[in-house]
C-alpha cells in the first residue's frame, strides 16, 4: 500500500506543489486548507487527473482541537501518515513599535503553534513507542530566520527562527523512535504569499540582486527537496535545516 503524505497549507504556493509531487510519486496524500476549498480541491482533482490519491482536509492548525479532527479524518482517509509536511504559514508586515494584543499572536500561532500541535498528532501515530512504524515530520522554515527578514518582518523571522529550534528539539526527541525530523529553508520563491511585501514581480526583480544566484526559485525547486526529505535517500537526514536559497 502506498505510503500517506499530510501537506499543511497545501492549496497553493509551496505546499500545493509538495502535495503534486507527493502524488506523482505514488503518496496517499492529505491536501489540508483553510479558506481556500477550491484551490485544495483543485490540487486534489490534478493529483487524481495523475493517476494518485488525494483528499481535500478543511482545518486551522493553529487550534489543537481542529487539528485532532484534521488526523482523524486523514485516518479515516488513508490511515496514519507516513509523511508530515508542516507548510501552513502566514507572513506578516509590521513594526515591532506596531505590535497589539493580536497580530504577533496571530502569527506565532499560525506559524509555531502549527506545527507542534501538527507534530504531536504524528508522532503519537508514527513513533515506535507509541506502537507505530515510524515516519518522516519536515517543517517548512525561511531563510528569515538567520537573515531577520524584510522590512516589518520581525514576527515572521522570530517565527521561523522557532522552528528551526523546533525541529532540532525534536529530532533529539523522537530519533530513536523511528522518526526523522528535518527543515528546509526557502529563500525568495515566486508564490503570491509575497504579495504582503509587493507582489511576486517586486520580489523577483529584488531577487537578481540579492540572490547570488541571481534569480528568485520556484515552488517546485523547494518540492523536490521535500520529497527528497522524505524519501529512504535521505535515511541518514537528521535535524537538519537545509537551505532552498540560491545561495542568500
Amino acid at each position: 500500500m502506498n505510503k500517506v503524505m499530510l501537506v499543511t497549507g497545501a492549496s497553493r504556493g509551496i505546499g500545493a506543489e509538495i502535495a503534486l509531487l507527493a502524488g506523482r510519486s505514488g503518496y496517499r496524500v492529505g491536501v489540508n486548507y483553510l479558506h481556500s476549498a477550491d484551490a485544495a480541491q483543485a490540487v486534489v482533482a490534478r493529483i487524481r487527473q495523475q493517476g494518485g490519491e488525494a483528499v481535500a482536509l478543511q482545518a486551522d492548525v493553529s487550534q489543537l482541537e481542529q487539528v485532532v479532527t484534521l488526523f482523524q479524518q486523514l485516518d479515516v482517509a488513508f490511515g496514519a501518515p507516513d509523511v508530515l509536511v508542516n507548510n501552513a504559514g502566514v507572513l506578516a508586515n509590521f513594526r515591532v513599535d506596531a505590535v497589539d494584543a493580536h497580530n504577533v499572536v496571530d502569527v506565532f500561532s499560525a506559524n509555531v503553534f502549527s506545527a507542534y500541535y501538527c507534530a504531536r498528532e504524528a508522532v503519537r501515530r508514527m513513533s515506535t513507542a507509541h506502537g507505530g512504524k515510524g515516519g518522516v515530520i519536515i517543517n517548512l522554515s525561511s531563510v528569515a530566520s538567520r537573515l531577520g527578514g524584510l522590512g516589518g518582518g520581525a514576527a515572521y523571522a522570530a517565527s521561523k527562527a522557532a522552528i528551526d529550534t523546533f525541529t532540532l528539539a525534536l529530532a533529539k526527541e523522537v530519533g530513536l523512535e523511528g522518526i526523522r525530523v528535518n527543515a528546509i529553508r526557502p529563500g525568495l520563491i515566486s508564490t503570491d504569499i509575497h504579495e504582503i511585501h509587493g507582489g511576486i514581480a517586486k520580489m523577483e526583480q529584488m531577487a537578481k540582486s540579492a540572490v547570488p544566484l541571481g534569480r528568485a526559485g520556484a515552488a517546485s525547486e523547494v518540492a523536490s527537496v521535500a520529497l527528497w526529505l522524505a524519501s529512504d535517500s535521505a535515511s541518514y537526514v537528521h535535524g537538519s535545516v537545509i537551505d532552498v536559497a540560491g545561495g542568500r
